[in-house]
């Protein structure tokens, strides 16, 4: 049987995007595992036969002064446990649980609905514990998700528990480095959000210090890294396992600001359940779907987009001239210089915010506004290199 030549042209293009990924991500990871080296010693580590030792790794106090704690009050936590545990959610998310039983420490990843759009956006992480799980989510969401989970459990022998009462979630980031990013660049490429397979960072490093368990956060290095704490301990008490030389400051960017410099979205205000779609909020960029592993729900349409080829939306972060003085809803419209619709905004923490954004539209106009305030938008550093286009300056005249 002979092929067309669209089908070789598809596999070729197919197969340089792999590879161009793959690089793209042991790049991250060595950048993440580093990261990660910079927070905590000493560190108690168990080995597969469940045997505790020490390990002692140095810290960089270069960066020291800009480091961040803090407790994410709006996230909260399901254990999920079972033998059948690992292949259950394997058929309700958007990645492959086999890169934790290969073993990642975690992965970031979405529940989706029948029709193929987002639900709740989570990170699985693998506990010290056999076929036990923990889900992170919206604490918003954590009562709708776990009646998800019930109602497809069916007869499997799958316990499913909210223990957003026994552990809290905490981040640690390096705030310093996102502040400056003021890159105005007026040279555009052409390409607009071509999809890449980029799958996950399989991340294989986390820490077990007394009751608290530290992961690397699985979507960027950036995002610093992921505490998982015993509800009793207090920001101190946190601390405490943490590099003694390290200097945590409490006046700096905030983790919701952060995540809007990024271009990050995070949660039900970010991602209303049922309306946004995948691919649009960066799932793939963020390592948090696979586009080779078997059936799992709203694969088809996910499955669909990435055949074709193109995502001419996607989620972006925006920078105000100045802190709005009046409140911006979900869904406003963002408008370019002629008063065409270019994109619609999705929130905001101070000057940083998001917006859902046509991309050569928005890249390509000479200012840009919202509820007649000015903004400026920008692609991601951390998206593909292919796609790296310069920051678009926007303002209203």
């Amino acid at each position: 049987m002979k092929f067309p030549h669209q089908y070789w042209k598809r596999v070729a293009s197919d197969t340089l995007r792999s590879s161009r990924t793959c690089t793209n991500s042991l790049m991250k990871l060595d950048t993440m595992t580093v990261h990660l080296k910079m927070f905590a010693l000493p560190f108690r580590k168990v080995d597969k036969f469940r045997r505790v030792y020490k390990h002692f790794i140095t810290h960089d106090s270069s960066q020291a002064s800009s480091n961040v704690l803090e407790h994410l009050k709006n996230r909260s936590l399901l254990q999920i446990s079972g033998k059948e545990t690992s292949n259950f959610l394997q058929g309700l998310i958007t990645n492959d649980m086999k890169h934790i039983e290969e073993g990642a420490s975690n992965l970031y990843t979405l529940f989706l609905n029948i029709k193929g759009r987002v639900l709740y956006d989570v990170i699985v992480y693998k506990s010290q514990e056999d076929n036990v799980f923990y889900i992170e989510c919206d604490s918003q969401a954590v009562d709708p998700l776990q009646k998800h989970l019930k109602m497809y459990r069916v007869r499997r022998k799958i316990d499913i528990e909210n223990i957003g009462d026994k552990l809290n979630v905490w981040t640690l980031f390096n705030a310093t480095s996102y502040l400056n990013n003021t890159d105005t660049g007026k040279s555009r490429q052409k390409l607009e959000g071509i999809i890449f397979p980029c799958g996950t960072l399989d991340n294989k490093s986390s820490k077990v210090i007394d009751n608290v368990m530290i992961y690397e956060d699985p979507r960027l290095s950036d995002l610093g890294i992921r505490i998982l704490a015993e509800s009793n301990l207090e920001n101190n008490d946190i601390k405490k396992n943490l590099n003694s030389d390290m200097l945590i400051t409490d006046n700096a960017l905030s983790y919701k600001a952060l995540r809007y410099k990024l271009g990050i979205p995070e949660g039900v205000n970010d991602l209303p359940p049922g309306q946004p779609l995948p691919l649009e909020v960066n799932c793939d960029y963020l390592h948090g779907v696979n586009f080779h592993k078997g059936c799992y729900i709203g694969q088809e349409l996910t499955a669909r987009t990435y055949h074709t080829g193109v995502v001419r939306k996607r989620l972006m972060p925006l920078l105000f001239d100045e802190v709005p003085i009046q409140p911006i809803s979900y869904d406003d419209k963002i408008v370019d210089e002629s008063g065409n619709v270019v994109g619609k905004f999705r929130g905001n923490e101070k000057e940083y915010g998001l917006g859902l954004m046509r991309i050569k539209e928005s890249l390509k106009a000479k200012s840009l506004s919202v509820l007649g305030m000015k903004l400026k938008i920008s692609a991601p550093s951390w998206w593909p290199q292919e796609l790296q286009n310069q920051t678009a300056s926007a303002s209203r005249e």
